[in-house]
């Protein structure tokens, strides 16, 4: 069962040799990539986020899994849905969805379920594809929607991912997938967002969902963020760091109301 484009020609170039070209702007030449266990990724379309996309995913090693966590901003499905389906196709071709780790991820939880009807018009996952798949063209993906929920529910589910990546021989990238502050001036956007940001960068999952939830920032994927930043500390992670912060003002000149995005890692 192939997962097709959804928005595509929307947000992203339906052409391949278009798209091939777009991502080969967008995604600069970095020598020096680093080892990363999770990488913070935003999701718009492409003319508005696609710089700061391509700027994280230029940065890190992209390894043959990639874990993909989403928004669920449809409200379809089970609250952590794992992607049922065979493959995800872009205009790059296949990516080969990892039914290994998807059956031992659902087996072994107590939170995580397969729901293929949660992804299905979702582009907060679909996007990133594209990004994966000109980095590393072997990839395999294991998209997860998340709709949110209980802030221990989801420092739980950090800790299965992280059981799971642990016991895998293979190098596992986590991507979470978020826009920051929408619509609202460029000044107030930055002053929510590096709250949210400097709880990212103490490596403070609680921290940062409480903060979102205490100051009404509207990063859509706060959720899909606590959980990587709650599997990485489990993983050992050290550091984060800012790779670019930007907004949709520097694309349409208006700075009165702007959606901001971010690229961040954690190694």
């Amino acid at each position: 069962m192939v997962r097709n484009p959804t928005v595509h020609g929307n947000f992203y170039p339906g052409s391949k040799n278009i798209l091939t070209e777009e991502l080969g702007k967008y995604i600069p030449v970095v020598e020096n990539k680093k080892k990363v266990i999770g990488l913070v990724s935003p999701h718009a379309g492409y003319i508005f986020s696609g710089g700061c996309a391509g700027k994280g995913f230029a940065a890190v090693e992209v390894p043959d899994i990639v874990i993909v966590l989403g928004v669920n901003h449809y409200g379809y499905g089970h609250p952590f849905a794992v992607d049922g389906h065979d493959s995800w196709k872009t205009p790059l071709g296949e990516a080969e969805v990892h039914k290994e780790l998807r059956e031992k991820l659902v087996k072994d939880s107590e939170i995580f379920g397969i729901d293929s009807n949660a992804s299905i018009k979702e582009h907060s996952l679909e996007v990133q594809v594209p990004f994966i798949q000109y980095r590393n063209p072997e990839a395999k993906i294991l998209p997860i929607t998340v709709a949110g929920g209980d802030v221990q529910r989801l420092m739980t589910a950090g800790k299965e991912l992280a059981a799971l990546i642990k016991e895998n021989k293979d190098d596992v990238l986590m991507v979470a997938s978020t826009d920051m502050s929408h619509y609202i001036s460029v000044d107030r956007a930055r002053e929510k967002d590096k709250k949210a940001i400097d709880k990212i960068l103490q490596l403070d999952p609680e921290g940062l969902y409480n903060t979102v939830l205490m100051e009404r920032i509207s990063m859509c994927g706060a959720a899909s963020t606590t959980i990587m930043l709650s599997a990485a500390l489990e993983l050992g992670a050290k550091k984060a760091e800012i790779i670019d912060y930007t907004n949709s003002g520097t694309v349409m000149g208006d700075y009165s109301r702007v959606v901001a995005y971010l690229s961040m890692i954690v190694y």
